[in-house]
């Protein structure tokens, strides 16, 4: 890690002549190259129907679009650490945004599923260290009397993509081509590569720590074969392909864990799951990721694919979600440090329910009104629960090992969204399928596609209810020797928002 000394120059002349102006060049290259990633994650979500429609294939091959992404921002999130020590910040900001710009590139000419698939991974293997190494150097320039409103500014883009990337992405999909949701991160990619090259600071290098390649290896194994075994246990449970895909990446899992148990330098540091505290706190986080983000996914596909709104109009349409989520966000930080986590979890977690209940009760009539109005219920349940559990997992971990926690909670989101997203588009074309083979020749097939709809959400309320129950057995975590915590910096819990 740095020493005060390596790091003074970067703060634009030191902690006495520090003003916003002074290091606003680099801050928008950070926050250009930060807002292009956290835009794609949000955009391809409202285009998946027309991929379905264009590539002429189904949604669970098209799903692995947005898996296969986030499985990709899983295996490097880890790596990040250990190559901006090998080869300095900047190199790899620069490198990860090129490598970003050019899969984004690669998606927008894909001629079939398969190639957009590789193309969208080669994006997450550049995006997913974009996040963890800006936000890096933002805390390196910034002085610690003002990490706070430095961080403030680049929180701003973090709310606001989420708001506008399904209604970009509709008015591309709609008004152009849904190439173009891809082909817009170029000119985006340039300037942030551009600024970044001339105003980013130079950044010293470090002696890197031992490569865990074993774990590195292991890791995208197990995750990657067990969302295909999730994926096709949405159609069959005992199928050959679900078994193979449920046990490789099961072996592989174990296999990993112990490795990483073994490593005194490990890929992800899993040690810190001694704490009953931590533990409990980052599987509640995981059954809100479950719930919430599947959701997410589904919402758009009935939007279009039932209700028969435009892309742009269901960007519109989900637009309150993400603005719900940025007011609840500030309001439960404040509260945190009256109240703690447990009650704003448990509030947060009861809105999500009650959410996901009422669009389990979804019918061809069912009114607009009403999934808007559920939607911006999810969006504050989850503004009101997200950052107090985000808070909660970093203080439950023992101080000994809190710089390792971010890169283990980021990367393992990544892999509990990739879950979410494969098991319920799995389980959604079960559900149809089973009800259309089920009424028979004459029935109305809307009525079918609106029950799986329906269950699909059924199952997300009950995770989330799930999550409800056990937040209830959240508690303070217990005061930790200080032992071993280098510099006393603490991550930031907006960081583990991931992307």
């Amino acid at each position: 890690m740095s020493t005060p000394t390596q790091a003074k120059p970067t703060s634009a002349g030191g902690n006495d002549d520090f003003s916003l102006k002074a290091i606003l060049p680099p801050l928008m290259a950070i926050i250009v190259g930060m807002i292009m990633v956290i835009l794609d994650s949000t955009v391809v979500n409202n285009a998946i129907p027309k991929l379905v429609e264009y590539f002429n294939t189904d949604l669970k091959t098209i799903q692995w679009t947005v898996t296969g992404y986030t499985l990709a921002l899983s295996a490097v999130i880890p790596l990040a650490g250990w190559m901006t020590d090998k080869f300095g910040s900047k190199q790899i900001f620069m490198v990860t945004i090129a490598l970003f710009t050019i899969g984004s590139v690669l998606c927008g000419i894909a001629q079939t599923p398969e190639q957009l698939i590789i193309y969208r991974v080669i994006q997450g293997l550049g995006g997913g260290m974009v996040s963890p190494i800006g936000m890096a150097m933002v805390f390196k320039l910034a002085p610690p009397e003002r990490r706070g409103s430095i961080m403030g500014v680049l929180g701003i883009p973090m709310l606001m993509a989420p708001a506008f990337g399904p209604v970009l992405s509709g008015w591309l999909v709609d008004s152009v081509s849904w190439h173009w949701i891809f082909i817009i991160n170029l000119p985006i990619g340039i300037i942030a590569f551009i600024l970044g090259y001339k105003y980013l600071p130079k950044s010293v290098r470090h002696k890197a720590p031992h490569l865990d390649v074993l774990g590195m290896c292991l890791a995208p194994i197990a995750f990657s074969m067990l969302a295909y075994g999730v994926s096709e246990g949405g159609t069959s449970w005992t199928s050959a392909s679900t078994i193979t895909g449920l046990a490789v990446g099961g072996i592989a899992l174990i296999i990993f864990i112990f490795v990483e148990l073994s490593q005194k330098e490990p890929l992800l540091e899993l040690k810190v799951f001694r704490s009953s505290d931590f533990t409990r706190s980052i599987i509640l986080t995981w059954i809100v990721q479950l719930a919430l983000f599947g959701a997410m996914l589904i919402v758009p596909l009935y939007l279009q694919g039932v209700m028969h709104y435009t892309a742009l109009e269901t960007g519109w349409i989900l637009m309150p979600q993400a603005i719900f989520a940025g007011i609840g966000m500030p309001i439960s930080g404040r509260l945190f440090d009256k109240i703690g986590a447990r009650p704003l979890a448990f509030g947060g977690l009861a809105a999500v329910s009650v959410a996901l209940f009422m669009l389990s009760g979804i019918s061809v009539n069912t009114s607009l009104w009403v999934i808007i109005l559920c939607i911006c219920i999810m969006g504050l349940g989850m503004g009101f629960s997200m950052m107090p559990l985000n808070t909660h997992v970093l203080n439950s971990a023992p101080r000994s090992l809190v710089s390792r926690v971010t890169p283990l909670t980021t990367a393992a989101q990544q892999v509990v969204v990739s879950f979410a997203v494969a098991g319920l588009t799995g389980y959604l074309t079960s559900q149809i399928t089973s009800y259309a083979a089920s009424a028979g020749a004459g029935a109305n097939p809307l009525n079918a596609v609106v029950q799986g709809y329906g269950d699909t959400f059924f199952l997300s309320a009950c995770i989330a209810t799930a999550g409800v129950v056990l937040s209830l057995i959240l508690r303070k975590p217990k005061k930790l020797k200080e032992e071993g915590t280098a510099g006393g910096e603490n991550p930031d819990p907006a960081m583990m928002m991931g992307h």
